[in-house]
Formats: structure tokens, C-alpha cells, sequence
């Protein structure tokens, strides 16, 4: 099974957040899952840290040290990504979850989210 973290679950996973259910922790724990992190997640954090919006409890670095040490694989921006979004209906204006959806579709994934908003777009999920 392939599955592509939302933001929010990224950094809850990290944190060791009890926001994070049960039930979606095992799962990224698994080691016979494939957990995947859109750049887009990794812009939208560097971004709101910047901005102090956000705080990890950690460096941006240490952050990205974590997921490369827990062998999540990190999609860069592709070009089909950018046709899917085009392709979305309005129905939510965040860039980062637009885009992170559009991935999801293309590459046939399931999103780890509590956000509703990805879950009005026909595309799997799970919490």
C-alpha cells in the first residue's frame, strides 16, 4: 500500500502528536507501507516557520533529517501533477492541499488527512 501524508499528519507523525490517531501511527510505522511527502508539505512548513506560523520543536533540517532517516520517499513537483490541478474543481483554494491532492490522483495514492476539505475531492484518504 502507498500512501502520501498530508502536512499536518507529517508533522504530528514527527512530533509524536497525540493528535495523530492510533490507528494512522501504526500504519506510517509499518514497514511494509510506503509513506510518501510532497515538497509542496515541505515548502508550506519552511514557509510558516519563516513566518513563525509554526514550530516544529525541531530545525527545519533536523525535521527533513527525520524523514530521510525514516525512508519516506519525497515527491518533487512533476509536470503531470500541475495538469491534474489544473483539472480540480474549486471546491478548496489552499495551494498546498490543491497540490498534494493532484499527487494523491497521479500517482494513485492515499492521503493520510483529517483536513476536510481534501476529503470533498474524489480521491482516497484515510484517518
Amino acid at each position: 500500500m502507498r500512501f502520501l501524508l498530508d502536512t499536518h499528519a507529517a508533522i504530528w507523525y514527527f512530533e509524536d502528536s497525540p493528535q495523530l490517531s492510533q490507528k494512522v501511527n501504526s500504519l506510517i510505522d509499518n514497514p511494509e507501507i510506503s509513506i510518501f511527502i510532497s515538497s509542496a508539505s515541505l515548502w508550506e512548513i519552511a514557509i510558516k516557520m519563516s513566518l513563525d506560523k509554526l514550530g516544529l520543536g525541531m530545525s527545519f533540517k533536523d525535521f527533513l533529517n527525520s524523514i530521510r532517516t525514516r525512508d519516506f520517499e519525497i515527491l518533487q513537483i512533476e509536470d503531470e501533477y500541475l495538469e491534474v490541478l489544473l483539472t480540480l474543481p474549486q471546491l478548496h483554494k489552499d495551494p498546498f492541499d490543491r497540490l498534494i491532492i493532484s499527487t494523491a490522483i497521479a500517482d494513485n495514492l492515499t492521503i493520510i488527512t483529517i483536513d476536510e476539505n481534501i476529503k470533498k475531492y474524489n480521491v482516497p484518504w484515510i484517518w
